[in-house]
C-alpha cells in the first residue's frame, strides 16, 4: 500500500510538469511553423539569393544538434550582448528555428507535389501570385502535408525536454529531482514516459479525427 501511495504521488509531481513542457511546445510550433512557411515559400520562389538564403537556413538548423542551439541562445547570445534571456524565450526562439527547418521542408515537398497544371491555370488567368498560393496552393499542401506535420509537432514535443537542462520544471526535470531525492530512477522516469506517451496518444486521437474529416483514408 505504502508502494502505491509513493508512486501515486510521484505520478502527480511529475505530471505538473505537462503544463510546462505543452507552454514550449504550443508555442514553438506556432513559432516553428510561421517561420517555416515563410521558409517554404522562399525556396519555391523565382529570386535565386531568397532561394540560397532559404536552403542554407534549412542546412544549418538541421545540420546542428538541437541542444547546440539552445545553448547557443541561452548562453552564447547573452554573452555577447550583455542582456540576459530567459529560459521560456530562448528555448521558444530555439525550437521554433530548429523546427521551422523542418516544417518547411515538408511544406515545399508538399507544394512542389501539386500539379504543375494548376500553376500553370492560375497564371493563363492572370491570378496574382499570392493569391494563387493563399487560395489555391497552401490549402492542398497544408491537407497533403497534414501527417508529417503533426509527426514534426510529436518529435517537437519530445526535443523541449532539453529545456530540463535550464532548470525548467518540465515533466523530465521534475522526474529528475524525484530521483536525485530519492535516490530511485526507474519509478519518476517511467512517470515520466507515461507523461509523454499520453500525451502523443491523445493528440494522435485528435489528428485522426481531423484526418477523417478532411476525408483521408483510413484503415
Amino acid at each position: 500500500m505504502e508502494t502505491i501511495t509513493h508512486l501515486i504521488s510521484v505520478f502527480e509531481f511529475v505530471l505538473k510538469g505537462v503544463t510546462v513542457t505543452l507552454e514550449y511546445t504550443v508555442l514553438s510550433a506556432i513559432g516553428g511553423f510561421l517561420i517555416g512557411l515563410l521558409i517554404a515559400l522562399m525556396n519555391v520562389g523565382s529570386r535565386p539569393g531568397v532561394r540560397t538564403f532559404a536552403r542554407i537556413y534549412t542546412s544549418i538548423f538541421r545540420g546542428t544538434p538541437m541542444l547546440l542551439q539552445l545553448s547557443i541562445v541561452y548562453f552564447g547570445i547573452p554573452s555577447l550582448t550583455a542582456y540576459k534571456i530567459s529560459p521560456l524565450l530562448a528555448g521558444v526562439i530555439a525550437f521554433s528555428l530548429n523546427s521551422a527547418a523542418y516544417v518547411a521542408e515538408v511544406l515545399r515537398a508538399g507544394i512542389q507535389a501539386i500539379d504543375v497544371g494548376q500553376f500553370e491555370a492560375s497564371n493563363a488567368l492572370n491570378i496574382p501570385r499570392f493569391l494563387m498560393m493563399k487560395d489555391i496552393i497552401l490549402p492542398q499542401a497544408f491537407r497533403n502535408t497534414l501527417p508529417a506535420l503533426v509527426n514534426e509537432v510529436i518529435n517537437l514535443l519530445k526535443e523541449t525536454a532539453l529545456i530540463s537542462t535550464l532548470g525548467e520544471g518540465d515533466i523530465i526535470r521534475r522526474a529528475q529531482l524525484i530521483a536525485a531525492e530519492t535516490y530511485t530512477y526507474f519509478e519518476p522516469l517511467m512517470m515520466a514516459a507515461l507523461c509523454y506517451y499520453g500525451i502523443v496518444l491523445l493528440l494522435s486521437a485528435c489528428v485522426r479525427v481531423l484526418e477523417r474529416r478532411l476525408g483521408y483514408a483510413t484503415n
